[in-house]
């Protein structure tokens, strides 16, 4: 059931319902908005399903086009609502977050990340509502609670730390991490980590879905599309060109650079001057996850006792 996003470009979340004995199971729920419940509760109404009859939501992740209606749905049906235990745990943080705690963060993220042409005060995007807290955690292996059929749980971080994908027979439902023509979102908050990798993790899952073979994959986005394993290969093929012509770049330029600067000299789908505050943002954090993923391979490395944070070629 495609659920509209209001606004935004990507234009819905594509809902499924695996049918069992106790109702059916949804895999992620929408955006919390009231046209996306109403094609929601309508759409599948019209498909001879109740919101009402729901026995669960699956989140593969905690984004709001995701997780955003699963309270509501749980509020009509009583369902529980199960994600990884990364992204409840996220989940949880963000729920007990002021909103003066979150603009804080982000100020100071940006300031650190050298952000120019922008005021760092003001927030590049408005802070979303948090999605409701999950009932049920789940793990890498673990098979979801739907009475007569095996859904395991497959656990591809990088998205998020925790996105699941779900194995159903000949089939996966693939959430964001494998999309059949463009590439998820990978960025590192804040944007000057050093304890964390996402867009190693994301190339290492986008190996374990390949190892699951050519099977028909329903995205949470775009359409359904064979081969996922194919289409895997395709996205991590394009990561490796993208972390290629970083580290070219970092040597072409011999000096220490920002992750702002280095943001603003990569090549994104539109000139870096035509993006709004909140794609700087987002460019910026996608930017700062291949640099964190070319130091955790020593292949480039971050300047020692600087304010903002500073990168460079080895041999520089």
């Amino acid at each position: 059931m495609p659920v509209p996003i209001p606004g935004n470009p990507l234009g819905y979340t594509l809902v499924y319902a695996i049918e069992s004995p106790r109702g059916p199971v949804l895999i992620d729920a929408g955006w919390n908005h009231p046209d996306a419940w109403e094609a929601l509760s309508g759409g599948f109404a019209a498909l001879g399903i109740d919101v009402a009859d729901v026995y669960g939501v699956v989140v593969t992740h905690f984004h709001p086009d995701h997780a955003g209606l699963a309270g509501q749905v749980r509020e009509v049906s009583g369902a529980w609502i199960a994600m990884h235990e990364a992204d409840a745990a996220i989940v949880t943080l963000m729920r007990g977050l002021a909103d003066d705690e979150h603009r804080d963060f982000q100020t100071e993220m940006l300031r650190r990340a050298g952000a120019e042409g922008l005021d760092v005060s003001v927030p590049v995007a408005e802070r979303p509502v948090p999605p409701a807290q999950p009932d049920r955690t789940l793990r890498d292996g673990d098979i979801v609670d739907v009475p007569g059929r095996e859904l395991r749980a497959i656990h591809t971080p990088g998205h998020t730390p925790g996105h699941l994908c779900l194995r159903l027979e000949d089939r996966l439902f693939t959430g964001d991490h494998v999309l059949p023509d463009i590439t998820p979102h990978v960025g590192i908050y804040p944007y000057d980590r050093v304890d964390v990798d996402p867009l190693g993790d994301f190339l290492k899952s986008l190996e374990k879905v390949a190892e699951q073979g050519p099977l028909t994959a329903l995205p949470a986005h775009e359409w359904i599309f064979p081969d996922v394993a194919a289409r895997a290969a395709q996205i991590r093929h394009h990561h490796e060109e993208r972390l290629h012509t970083l580290a070219t770049l970092l040597t072409s330029m011999g000096e220490p650079l920002t992750i702002w600067e280095i943001a603003a000299m990569m090549t994104w789908n539109r000139a870096w001057d035509d993006l709004s505050p909140m794609l700087r943002g987002l460019a910026a954090g996608e930017a700062a996850a291949h640099l964190r993923t070319l130091e955790a391979r020593g292949e480039i490395r971050r300047v020692s006792g600087v304010d903002p944070v500073r990168f460079q070629a080895l041999d520089s």
